[in-house]
């Protein structure tokens, strides 16, 4: 199922966390392209949304404990690897809107 989570107006570097129903969200934008992973990290719960973005490595890093989550995949890019990766969603953009897909 698509759910529509909010203007796609992020600027460059952007983390922008929100609620879509029950789940904590966060969009991101790196390179002109928009993501969106859960936003509590997996590692203690922290929320990414507070971190930043690791350009290098186009990874948002948890402000907690400073783990690495690619921004398209959620897989985490931090050694070691102490967690597992973050869950990630779907991304589409209709009518200036961003869409994510959640669980069908």
């Amino acid at each position: 199922m698509w759910i529509d989570v909010g203007p796609a107006d992020l600027t460059e570097g952007e983390l922008r966390g929100l609620e879509a129903g029950e789940r904590l969200v966060l969009l991101t934008c790196h390179q002109g392209r928009i993501g969106a992973l859960d936003d509590s990290c997996v590692h203690a719960g922290c929320l990414l949304s507070g971190g930043w973005i690791d350009a290098a490595k186009s990874a948002v890093v948890c402000p907690c404990h400073e783990y690495a989550f690619e921004l398209g995949s959620g897989r985490n890019v931090t050694f070691p690897r102490l967690c597992g990766d973050q869950p990630a969603f779907e991304v589409r953009v209709e009518k200036g809107r961003v869409m994510i897909r959640v669980g069908d």
